[in-house]
């Protein structure tokens, strides 16, 4: 006869701050969100949502006589257009110096340090330091190339197009090389060396062996780095609200900007920002499947 297995809750308690925090801070506020998007909400008014259907969504998708119309479609378009130039850039870069730095060039240890080093600042640090590279009379490009070209130059680096938005994006790749730098690293340093040196042997050369050998064994990692750094692009806040408070013209007001000021503005929309995050999160969702098939090894 089998003896009776005694419940042991050690184990349990060992997990129990953890699932409390998730719970807290995720799950709930989760499952608000979503009833919340399909309801009208004031929260400085309202004591609780008050279920509305689909309403919220058909104002934002095809009511072009209000604001969230507008709201949706420019914050949108700004969002994906962030997106589609920083995260080739957020790829790219990384993955050029760590090949650079796996061939262990004179201190390689110091730059490795170096180029991780923006990524343990939080965004706030980095826009308040890039801010004074970009600022339009005290910035250091713009003083750099008076200098240099011997006559004033004065260029609006964060009020006009497209330098707002190169501002943006060259903050965005400097802030985030580290991570994913480090990733690929550690991923190139772990593919056979005797692999590598069969290759060279039989004559495949540095792009050949980068191609047909580096790459499709870092693949896992691109994969995964590309669809976090996507996702991590759609959430753009800080940089845009603290460098260019959304200008000129609301072209770099992006969907985080325009969410947070329809739930916490002195009018408080919080149902149809909570309607606008729900599609974001469906949209990266999506994205985020596309890009793994994309980058799925087939075995």
């Amino acid at each position: 006869m089998r003896k009776k297995r005694k419940w042991n809750i050690t184990p349990y308690l060992f997990i129990a701050p953890q699932l409390i925090l998730f719970t807290i801070f995720f799950l709930i506020p989760a499952v608000v969100g979503i009833f919340a998007a399909f309801s009208k909400w004031n929260i400085y008014i309202d004591s609780a949502p008050i279920f509305n259907g689909l309403e919220n969504f058909r104002q934002i998708l095809t009511d072009s006589a209000t604001s969230y119309y507008t709201m949706f479609r420019n914050g949108m378009s700004n969002t994906v257009h962030f997106v589609l130039i920083s995260v080739p850039f957020c790829i790219l870069v990384p993955l050029f110096m760590a090949v650079i730095l796996s061939f262990k060039p004179w201190g390689h240890k110091f730059f490795q340090a170096l180029f991780y080093l923006p990524n343990i600042f939080s965004i706030s640090t980095v826009v308040l330091v890039w801010y004074y590279v970009y600022n339009r009379n005290e910035g250091f490009i713009n003083n750099f190339l008076t200098g240099l070209l011997g006559k004033v130059v004065d260029i609006n680096w964060l009020s006009e197009q497209p330098f707002a938005w190169t501002a943006i994006v060259i903050i965005t790749v400097w802030w985030c090389l580290g991570g994913n730098l480090v990733i690929y690293l550690a991923a190139i340093n772990g593919i056979s060396k005797d692999v590598m040196e069969a290759a060279d042997i039989d004559g495949a050369g540095p792009f050949k062996r980068f191609m047909k050998i580096t790459l499709p064994g870092i693949m896992p990692q691109i994969s995964y780095t590309l669809i976090l750094t996507t996702i991590g692009q759609f959430n753009l806040y800080g940089q845009s609200l603290m460098l260019t408070a959304g200008g000129p013209n609301n072209s770099t007001y992006t969907m985080m900007m325009y969410i947070r000021e329809l739930a916490f503005g002195s009018s408080s929309v919080a149902g149809i920002a909570a309607s606008m995050a729900l599609m974001v999160g469906a949209v990266m969702i999506v994205v985020s499947l596309v890009l793994n098939k994309l980058t799925a090894q087939k075995d």
